[in-house]
Protein backbone atom coordinates (compact mmCIF):
# COMPACT_ATOMS: atom_id res chain seq x y z
CA UNK A 1 0.00 0.00 0.00
CA UNK A 2 1.09 3.57 0.14
CA UNK A 3 3.01 5.32 1.15
CA UNK A 4 5.55 7.96 0.41
CA UNK A 5 5.17 11.37 -1.14
CA UNK A 6 7.31 13.54 -3.34
CA UNK A 7 6.89 17.08 -4.63
CA UNK A 8 6.59 16.81 -8.41
CA UNK A 9 6.14 20.51 -9.15
CA UNK A 10 6.76 23.76 -7.31
CA UNK A 11 4.88 26.82 -8.59
CA UNK A 12 6.11 30.09 -7.09
CA UNK A 13 4.18 33.37 -6.94
CA UNK A 14 4.75 36.63 -5.10
CA UNK A 15 1.52 36.48 -3.12
CA UNK A 16 -0.18 34.48 -0.41
CA UNK A 17 -2.35 31.65 -1.72
CA UNK A 18 -5.52 30.98 0.25
CA UNK A 19 -6.98 28.10 -1.74
CA UNK A 20 -6.16 25.65 -4.50
CA UNK A 21 -8.75 23.54 -6.30
CA UNK A 22 -8.73 21.07 -9.18
CA UNK A 23 -11.65 21.19 -11.60
CA UNK A 24 -13.77 18.04 -11.71
CA UNK A 25 -13.56 17.43 -15.44
CA UNK A 26 -10.00 18.00 -16.62
CA UNK A 27 -7.75 18.24 -13.56
CA UNK A 28 -6.85 21.89 -14.19
CA UNK A 29 -5.57 23.59 -11.06
CA UNK A 30 -7.02 26.93 -10.00
CA UNK A 31 -5.48 29.03 -7.25
CA UNK A 32 -6.92 32.00 -5.41
CA UNK A 33 -5.87 34.73 -3.07
CA UNK A 34 -8.72 36.30 -1.14
CA UNK A 35 -11.63 35.75 -3.55
CA UNK A 36 -12.26 32.10 -4.25
CA UNK A 37 -12.71 30.81 -7.78
CA UNK A 38 -14.43 27.55 -8.63
CA UNK A 39 -15.22 26.64 -12.25
CA UNK A 40 -18.73 25.32 -12.79
CA UNK A 41 -18.94 21.62 -13.66
CA UNK A 42 -21.43 22.46 -16.41
CA UNK A 43 -21.14 26.08 -17.44
CA UNK A 44 -17.38 26.62 -17.61
CA UNK A 45 -15.10 29.50 -16.80
CA UNK A 46 -16.90 32.35 -18.58
CA UNK A 47 -20.07 31.91 -16.53
CA UNK A 48 -18.05 31.80 -13.33
CA UNK A 49 -16.33 35.06 -14.15
CA UNK A 50 -19.71 36.61 -14.97
CA UNK A 51 -20.94 35.51 -11.57
CA UNK A 52 -18.22 37.44 -9.77
CA UNK A 53 -19.37 40.65 -11.39
CA UNK A 54 -22.77 39.94 -9.84
CA UNK A 55 -21.72 38.68 -6.44
CA UNK A 56 -20.13 42.03 -5.60
CA UNK A 57 -23.70 43.34 -5.34
CA UNK A 58 -24.54 40.68 -2.76
CA UNK A 59 -22.15 40.17 0.14
CA UNK A 60 -21.14 43.19 2.20
CA UNK A 61 -17.62 41.91 2.88
CA UNK A 62 -14.92 39.62 1.57
CA UNK A 63 -16.19 36.44 -0.10
CA UNK A 64 -14.42 33.51 1.54
CA UNK A 65 -15.77 30.50 -0.36
CA UNK A 66 -17.85 29.47 -3.34
CA UNK A 67 -19.19 26.04 -4.27
CA UNK A 68 -21.35 24.50 -7.01
CA UNK A 69 -23.87 21.77 -6.35
CA UNK A 70 -23.45 18.48 -8.21
CA UNK A 71 -25.81 19.41 -11.06
CA UNK A 72 -24.36 22.89 -11.59
CA UNK A 73 -27.76 24.51 -11.06
CA UNK A 74 -27.03 26.14 -7.69
CA UNK A 75 -24.11 28.11 -6.36
CA UNK A 76 -23.41 28.97 -2.73
CA UNK A 77 -21.10 31.67 -1.40
CA UNK A 78 -19.94 32.55 2.09
CA UNK A 79 -18.49 35.73 3.45
CA UNK A 80 -16.91 37.59 6.30
CA UNK A 81 -20.30 39.33 6.60
CA UNK A 82 -21.56 36.17 8.45
CA UNK A 83 -23.97 35.18 5.67
CA UNK A 84 -24.32 32.38 3.14
CA UNK A 85 -25.96 33.21 -0.20
CA UNK A 86 -27.53 30.62 -2.50
CA UNK A 87 -27.71 31.55 -6.18
CA UNK A 88 -29.79 29.90 -8.88
CA UNK A 89 -28.47 29.74 -12.44
CA UNK A 90 -31.07 31.25 -14.79
CA UNK A 91 -31.41 31.20 -18.59
CA UNK A 92 -29.11 33.59 -20.41
CA UNK A 93 -26.26 33.11 -17.95
CA UNK A 94 -28.02 35.14 -15.27
CA UNK A 95 -27.90 34.52 -11.52
CA UNK A 96 -30.78 35.01 -9.13
CA UNK A 97 -30.42 34.97 -5.35
CA UNK A 98 -32.53 32.10 -4.05
CA UNK A 99 -31.87 32.65 -0.35
CA UNK A 100 -29.69 34.47 2.16
CA UNK A 101 -28.82 32.30 5.18
CA UNK A 102 -28.07 34.22 8.37
CA UNK A 103 -27.58 31.59 11.06
CA UNK A 104 -23.88 32.11 11.80
CA UNK A 105 -22.68 34.57 14.45
CA UNK A 106 -19.24 35.13 12.89
CA UNK A 107 -17.64 35.04 9.45
CA UNK A 108 -18.28 31.90 7.42
CA UNK A 109 -15.01 30.27 6.41
CA UNK A 110 -16.30 27.67 3.95
CA UNK A 111 -19.43 26.35 2.26
CA UNK A 112 -19.70 22.92 0.66
CA UNK A 113 -22.54 21.08 -1.06
CA UNK A 114 -23.11 17.44 -0.27
CA UNK A 115 -21.66 15.41 -3.18
CA UNK A 116 -24.97 13.80 -4.22
CA UNK A 117 -27.77 15.92 -2.70
CA UNK A 118 -28.74 19.58 -2.59
CA UNK A 119 -27.86 19.90 1.08
CA UNK A 120 -25.44 22.67 2.02
CA UNK A 121 -22.84 22.70 4.81
CA UNK A 122 -21.13 25.79 6.23
CA UNK A 123 -18.37 26.19 8.80
CA UNK A 124 -17.55 29.32 10.72
CA UNK A 125 -15.44 31.36 13.09
CA UNK A 126 -18.29 30.79 15.57
CA UNK A 127 -16.97 27.20 16.07
CA UNK A 128 -19.94 25.53 14.35
CA UNK A 129 -20.88 23.58 11.25
CA UNK A 130 -24.42 24.19 10.00
CA UNK A 131 -26.46 21.97 7.70
CA UNK A 132 -28.99 23.66 5.39
CA UNK A 133 -31.81 22.23 3.27
CA UNK A 134 -34.68 23.56 1.16
CA UNK A 135 -38.09 22.84 2.69
CA UNK A 136 -40.01 22.21 -0.54
CA UNK A 137 -41.47 25.72 -0.72
CA UNK A 138 -38.29 27.51 -1.76
CA UNK A 139 -37.20 28.43 1.76
CA UNK A 140 -33.80 27.29 3.04
CA UNK A 141 -33.47 26.43 6.73
CA UNK A 142 -30.79 25.21 9.09
CA UNK A 143 -31.70 21.60 9.90
CA UNK A 144 -28.74 20.84 12.20
CA UNK A 145 -25.92 22.63 13.99
CA UNK A 146 -22.77 20.72 14.93
CA UNK A 147 -21.23 22.46 17.91
CA UNK A 148 -19.34 21.65 21.09
CA UNK A 149 -22.48 20.20 22.69
CA UNK A 150 -22.57 17.54 19.95
CA UNK A 151 -18.86 16.69 20.35
CA UNK A 152 -17.99 19.37 17.83
CA UNK A 153 -15.09 21.79 17.73
CA UNK A 154 -14.16 24.24 20.48
CA UNK A 155 -12.70 26.85 18.14
CA UNK A 156 -12.95 28.13 14.55
CA UNK A 157 -13.94 25.48 12.01
CA UNK A 158 -11.94 26.21 8.87
CA UNK A 159 -12.89 23.53 6.37
CA UNK A 160 -14.83 20.35 5.70
CA UNK A 161 -14.83 17.56 3.14
CA UNK A 162 -16.85 14.44 2.29
CA UNK A 163 -15.87 10.90 1.45
CA UNK A 164 -16.84 9.53 -1.96
CA UNK A 165 -20.03 7.90 -0.71
CA UNK A 166 -21.22 11.04 1.06
CA UNK A 167 -21.98 9.25 4.34
CA UNK A 168 -18.94 10.63 6.19
CA UNK A 169 -17.55 14.12 6.63
CA UNK A 170 -14.29 15.43 8.07
CA UNK A 171 -13.88 18.88 9.62
CA UNK A 172 -10.75 20.74 10.76
CA UNK A 173 -10.31 23.48 13.29
CA UNK A 174 -8.25 25.99 15.19
CA UNK A 175 -8.58 23.57 18.15
CA UNK A 176 -5.89 21.41 16.41
CA UNK A 177 -8.23 18.49 15.74
CA UNK A 178 -9.85 16.72 12.84
CA UNK A 179 -13.31 15.32 13.49
CA UNK A 180 -15.06 12.57 11.56
CA UNK A 181 -18.85 12.68 11.28
CA UNK A 182 -21.26 10.11 9.89
CA UNK A 183 -24.88 9.87 8.76
CA UNK A 184 -27.41 7.37 7.51
CA UNK A 185 -27.32 8.12 3.80
CA UNK A 186 -30.70 6.44 3.33
CA UNK A 187 -32.37 8.91 5.68
CA UNK A 188 -30.61 11.80 3.98
CA UNK A 189 -32.04 10.69 0.66
CA UNK A 190 -35.56 10.57 2.08
CA UNK A 191 -37.98 13.39 1.42
CA UNK A 192 -37.24 15.26 4.64
CA UNK A 193 -33.44 15.29 4.13
CA UNK A 194 -33.08 15.20 7.90
CA UNK A 195 -30.79 12.28 8.59
CA UNK A 196 -28.69 13.63 11.47
CA UNK A 197 -24.90 13.82 11.42
CA UNK A 198 -23.20 12.33 14.48
CA UNK A 199 -19.64 12.53 15.76
CA UNK A 200 -17.70 9.32 15.09
CA UNK A 201 -14.16 10.07 16.24
CA UNK A 202 -11.58 12.82 16.79
CA UNK A 203 -8.02 12.87 15.46
CA UNK A 204 -5.77 14.92 17.73
CA UNK A 205 -2.06 15.32 18.37
CA UNK A 206 -1.04 15.30 14.71
CA UNK A 207 -0.70 19.06 14.15
CA UNK A 208 0.53 21.59 16.69
CA UNK A 209 -0.92 24.70 15.06
CA UNK A 210 -4.22 25.62 13.39
CA UNK A 211 -5.45 23.12 10.79
CA UNK A 212 -6.63 25.27 7.90
CA UNK A 213 -7.56 22.71 5.27
CA UNK A 214 -8.71 19.13 4.85
CA UNK A 215 -9.71 17.09 1.81
CA UNK A 216 -10.93 13.50 1.42
CA UNK A 217 -9.85 11.65 -1.74
CA UNK A 218 -12.01 9.22 -3.68
CA UNK A 219 -9.65 6.46 -2.52
CA UNK A 220 -10.44 7.28 1.10
CA UNK A 221 -7.28 9.15 2.07
CA UNK A 222 -7.68 12.31 4.15
CA UNK A 223 -5.09 15.05 3.66
CA UNK A 224 -4.73 17.92 6.14
CA UNK A 225 -2.66 21.10 5.92
CA UNK A 226 -1.86 23.38 8.83
CA UNK A 227 -0.04 26.41 10.17
CA UNK A 228 2.76 24.12 11.37
CA UNK A 229 3.84 23.93 7.69
CA UNK A 230 3.06 20.20 7.62
CA UNK A 231 0.77 17.91 5.63
CA UNK A 232 -0.67 14.76 7.20
CA UNK A 233 -2.36 11.81 5.48
CA UNK A 234 -4.89 9.55 7.22
CA UNK A 235 -6.84 6.43 6.31
CA UNK A 236 -9.58 4.47 8.03
CA UNK A 237 -8.24 1.54 10.01
CA UNK A 238 -10.72 -1.11 8.91
CA UNK A 239 -8.91 -3.88 10.81
CA UNK A 240 -9.24 -2.13 14.16
CA UNK A 241 -11.37 -4.12 16.60
CA UNK A 242 -12.49 -1.12 18.66
CA UNK A 243 -16.12 -0.07 18.46
CA UNK A 244 -16.83 2.45 15.75
CA UNK A 245 -14.52 3.73 13.01
CA UNK A 246 -10.93 4.71 13.71
CA UNK A 247 -8.31 6.36 11.54
CA UNK A 248 -4.56 5.98 11.45
CA UNK A 249 -1.76 8.27 10.34
CA UNK A 250 -0.63 7.04 6.94
CA UNK A 251 2.14 9.51 6.22
CA UNK A 252 3.47 12.83 7.45
CA UNK A 253 5.32 15.46 5.47
CA UNK A 254 7.12 17.96 7.69
CA UNK A 255 8.06 21.36 6.27
CA UNK A 256 5.93 20.80 3.20
CA UNK A 257 5.96 24.60 2.89
CA UNK A 258 8.13 27.26 4.44
CA UNK A 259 5.10 28.96 6.01
CA UNK A 260 1.45 28.20 6.88
CA UNK A 261 -0.37 25.77 4.58
CA UNK A 262 -3.75 27.26 3.69
CA UNK A 263 -5.16 24.68 1.31
CA UNK A 264 -4.79 21.05 0.24
CA UNK A 265 -6.76 19.54 -2.64
CA UNK A 266 -6.76 16.13 -4.29
CA UNK A 267 -6.94 15.88 -8.08
CA UNK A 268 -10.32 14.25 -8.87
CA UNK A 269 -8.91 12.55 -11.96
CA UNK A 270 -5.67 11.26 -10.44
CA UNK A 271 -6.11 10.39 -6.79
CA UNK A 272 -2.37 10.16 -6.20
CA UNK A 273 -1.87 13.89 -6.92
CA UNK A 274 -2.35 16.51 -4.20
CA UNK A 275 -1.99 20.28 -4.55
CA UNK A 276 -1.03 22.45 -1.60
CA UNK A 277 -0.83 26.23 -1.23
CA UNK A 278 0.88 28.26 1.46
CA UNK A 279 1.81 31.64 2.86
CA UNK A 280 5.23 31.17 1.27
CA UNK A 281 3.61 32.11 -2.05
CA UNK A 282 4.05 28.63 -3.50
CA UNK A 283 1.75 25.99 -4.90
CA UNK A 284 3.15 22.47 -4.75
CA UNK A 285 1.99 19.31 -6.49
CA UNK A 286 2.63 16.13 -4.51
CA UNK A 287 2.54 12.57 -5.76
CA UNK A 288 1.53 9.92 -3.26
CA UNK A 289 3.05 6.64 -4.34
CA UNK A 290 3.07 3.05 -3.11
CA UNK A 291 6.36 1.94 -1.62
CA UNK A 292 7.82 -1.26 -3.00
Amino acid sequence: MCKNSSCTRNIAHHCIHICVKFTRSDGILANTQFSLYDPSPLHGTDLTLLFFALVKKGHENEVKSVTWNASGSLLATSSRDKTVWIWEVMPGNEFECASVLQGHKQDVKMVKWHPTMDILFSCSYDNTVKVWAEDGTGDWNCIQTLDESSNGHSSTVWALSFNAEGDKMVTCSDDLTLKIWGTDIGRMESEDNCGPWIHLCTLSGYHDRTIFSVHWSREGIIASGAADDAIRFFMENKDDLVEGPSYRLLLKREKAHEMDINSVQWNPGEDCLLASAGDDGKIKIWELASST
